[in-house]
């Protein structure tokens, strides 16, 4: 596939034998489609079509840098035209890890009927403060501006394009809210608002005691229970209805 930008996005599509959804997988930050794996043999076993993209710069995707998910959201809109063009009767879902996340609120609204987003940063200036806290301790505040002031240089985006935030509220369709009570990369105070800023219907679970790492790895039970039941309700799965329980609400 390819984006608007006519650059090209590696990808894997499954395909599941009677599936009436597709599940798009977005990986974080320095991760790739191998990163999301796990979550794909979970829904394909589950009835949905799935399909893994790698976003620029990663994996198999070419691109010169990392953009914070600012062209990564140009990768996100290919997947979902692809998505569309393949299986034109399929609702379609977007789950994303951090950076994937990120990536999936900047391209918004996508038309999508469900949206799952785990581990993301509210805003670019939230993101890097909370890293260099982490490094730095009470200095945090000192070096923070000076580390923002090169977002534009550097990248060339203004740090007031890379704000997921902002877009939250317009995505169009119900949204699930996942993050890890320790994080300190996106702190759950910062994952809490992202969930007041959406609108319903919405859910926010929070993961106890988990850090910026793997929801699925660290709570495999809580995780699963979550992700399925909320694209269980939203997505049609009707091959596997007697597992899968009822489809979106009238």
């Amino acid at each position: 596939m390819q984006t608007a930008r006519q650059t090209p996005v590696a990808a894997w599509h499954l395909a599941a034998p009677g599936s009436t959804a597709t599940v798009i997988l977005l990986h974080p930050i320095r991760g790739s489609r191998l990163t999301m794996l796990s979550r794909a043999r979970l829904l394909h076993q589950h009835g949905f079509d799935v399909l893994l993209i790698d976003m620029q710069a990663h994996g198999e995707t070419p691109g010169e840098r990392i953009t914070l998910g600012y062209l990564e959201a140009d990768d996100v809109t290919a997947a979902v035209a692809y998505a569309r063009r393949r299986s034109p009767a399929h609702r379609i879902g977007v789950v994303g890890r951090s950076l994937g996340g990120a990536a999936a609120l900047l391209a918004s609204p996508l038309g999508i009927d469900a949206l799952v987003l785990e581990s993301v940063y509210p805003t670019i200036e939230e993101a890097i403060h909370d890293r260099l806290r982490m490094w730095l301790g009470p200095f945090a505040g000192v070096t923070a501006p000076l580390l923002l002031c090169q977002v534009e240089p550097r990248l060339g985006i203004a740090c007031s394009t890379l704000r997921p935030i902002d877009h939250i509220a317009a995505v169009g369709c119900p949204v699930l809210i996942m993050s890890g009570t320790e994080d300190e990369h996106t702190t759950i105070i910062e994952t809490r608002r992202l969930y007041q800023t959406a609108v319903e219907p919405k859910e926010l679970v929070e993961f106890p005691g988990v850090a910026h790492v793997d929801l699925m790895a660290a709570n495999p039970a809580l995780y699963d229970e979550s992700i399925l039941r909320f694209l269980r309700r939203w997505l049609e799965t009707s091959p596997n209805s007697a597992l899968l329980g009822d489809g979106p609400p009238p």
